[in-house]
């Protein structure tokens, strides 16, 4: 018996795709119908890859044909599955912030946050508004940094509606998960918590006007940097090591996750902390305890810009201890190299924005359960 195109259409309309309300025809998960004789090939393309649809749609096919065309009709039916996106902007950009900087290390250890606190103190000192996001949700520092441990974000009406107001010390504003614990008390998350914690700090904040939002990130390059990335439209990322080869080796995923094509944000350079060591009884001695500018030549094969060298200092990090951030300090040798560093991520940022379009903030993809990220 010869197969009639026209019949089997007919037939397929008798049925539709489990989860759609149009027939299998009128829906256009018909793609093709070819006949030789009492055999019939039909081709559909189907919007979910899940197995029990797919089997779904190809008994259906064969049982309509069979009662309503051929009942001994051999049938084959083949299936495409071409999902939609569906796509969700986590990210908006805060009125009043011009730059969103993260800082960012690959491994735990090497003095982000201390690099952080006193990259913060010196923008003020230079004249800009300055904020400082701690993102570390598991081990926040930036209260003892700037000595405000027990203060407590007040609630303050801004059109119409309630904000945090950052602590605000040195000249920075601050917000930080450890305002909102005790100092003994651990922080014991998942993700999703984490990054609904973080979007309230980000969100329902009331930073005002800033020329930089320093973002300290934990180390890695895990949940709470997606989170941060999928928040803010970043204007880069600074990323932070020190010479020793195992902190390298973190310091090259730290900037490949920000250099992924799928992320795409600007890497406005390395800095390498504890570069070497100057006892304070020899100020002009240095000693290469971790191995010799690895930082500054990590920088050069991954051709980002090398921001500056921050030398091991007992006094860098006894000011940290006490909340009054070595970059207060004034003539020293540790205090220039701060200076220099925060000067070298300025010219960074203004060549960044001088050459590159506004970051997007990172939009998520889902594909029929599967997630992928996208700009």
């Amino acid at each position: 018996m010869k197969l009639n195109r026209k019949d089997i259409l007919k037939a397929l309309e008798t049925i539709s795709v489990s989860g759609e309300g149009k027939n299998m025809v009128e829906s256009g998960a018909v793609q093709n119908i070819m006949t030789f004789g009492d055999e019939v090939v039909v081709d559909l393309l189907l919007t979910t890859p899940a197995l029990h649809i797919k089997k779904r749609a190809e008994v259906d096919v064969m049982k309509a044909i069979h009662e309503h065309v051929y009942q001994k009709a051999k049938v084959k039916v083949n299936i495409k599955v071409q999902a939609p996106e569906k796509t969700e902007i986590k990210g908006k950009a805060i009125p009043g912030i011009k730059n969103i900087i993260a800082v960012a290390s690959g491994k735990g250890g090497v003095g982000k946050s201390t690099v952080t606190a006193n990259l913060a103190v010196n923008l003020a000192k230079m004249g800009f508004k300055v904020g400082l996001l701690d993102s570390d949700i598991y081990g926040p520092s930036m209260p003892m940094m700037f000595d405000v441990q027990t203060e407590k974000p007040l609630s303050v009406n801004i059109d119409g509606k309630s904000k945090m107001k950052p602590i605000e010390n040195h000249g920075v504003k601050l917000l930080s998960i450890g305002f909102f614990t005790q100092p003994n008390q651990a922080v014991i998350w998942r993700g999703p918590m984490a990054a609904k914690a973080l979007n309230q700090m980000i969100f329902d904040a009331a930073w005002g006007e800033l020329d930089f939002l320093l973002v300290d990130l934990p180390p890695g390059t895990g949940d709470i940097h997606l989170s941060i990335m999928q928040s803010l439209p970043l204007t880069g990322a600074v990323v932070v090591s020190t010479p020793q080869n195992v902190a390298l080796a973190d310091a090259r995923k730290g900037v490949a996750m920000f250099q992924q094509e799928s992320i795409d944000v600007p890497v406005l350079g390395i800095i390498e902390n504890m570069a070497y060591f100057t006892p304070e009884e020899l100020p002009d001695n240095k000693y290469y305890i971790f191995g010799k500018e690895g930082a500054k030549m990590l920088a050069e094969d991954l051709n980002v810009p090398f921001l500056g060298q921050i030398p091991l200092v007992q006094s860098i990090r006894e000011a940290g201890d006490i909340g009054h951030p070595a970059a207060l300090q004034e003539n020293t040798p540790f205090s220039k190299a701060f200076e220099i560093l925060t000067q070298n991520v300025v010219q960074e940022t203004v060549k960044r924005n001088n050459s590159l379009p506004p970051t997007e903030a990172i939009k998520i993809t889902t594909m029929a359960g599967c997630s992928a990220v996208n700009k």
